[in-house]
């Protein structure tokens, strides 16, 4: 049974390190951190974690949108694995948009992400895989991949002005969906 993990916040020196290669995918501690990683982030309501915020300096990421009220437009994807990935290429287009992190709770951003990535990765049984992300999970994944350089998306924001809190970012997103505010 998958057990909650405690969420490592912006400050811990885990969150700023860089994760080391997995060596062995089918190690019982390996398999257990990645179901650990996806009920954290399910149960944070997150559409992706890396171990690192686990506390676990191991290069894993964890995919697993799904619309949430963190994230109303996200679409909906079974949890991914993605255990040493790798950025094969990546679009020219960037695109700007709403970003926010389980380890820097009450925090939002605009942030400027390629369109579309293609990645190498091991999934959890061992096998290689190609795939290309685009749009929300994309971004996701390439936040959740800074995760495992010790970078966070404030890192990236190009101006102190594209950062606003929690609530400001709930207001700004019920005015682009037509509520009143």
């Amino acid at each position: 049974m998958a057990n909650l993990r405690e969420i490592y916040q912006l400050g811990s020196d885990v969150i700023r390190s860089v994760a080391a290669k997995v060596e062995d995918v089918h190690d019982v501690e390996i398999q257990t951190l990645i179901d650990d990683m996806i009920f954290t982030c399910k149960a944070s309501k997150g559409v992706g974690i890396a171990a690192p915020q686990v506390n676990c300096a191991q290069a894993i990421v964890i995919i697993a949108s799904e619309p949430s009220e963190r994230y109303p437009n996200a679409p909906t994807m079974e949890p991914t694995a993605l255990i040493n990935p790798k950025i094969l290429s990546h679009s020219h287009k960037i695109i700007k948009d709403w970003e926010g992190c389980l380890s820097l709770p009450g925090i939002r951003a605009q942030v400027p992400r390629y369109s579309e990535v293609e990645v190498l990765y091991t999934d959890r049984d061992g096998e290689e895989h190609t795939v290309i992300y685009s749009d929300f999970v994309a971004r996701v994944f390439q936040h959740e991949f800074d995760h495992l350089m010790g970078k966070v998306f404030i890192d990236r924001v190009e101006s102190t002005y594209d950062v606003v809190m929690e609530k400001e970012y709930q207001r700004i997103i019920g005015k682009t969906k037509g509520e009143k505010v």
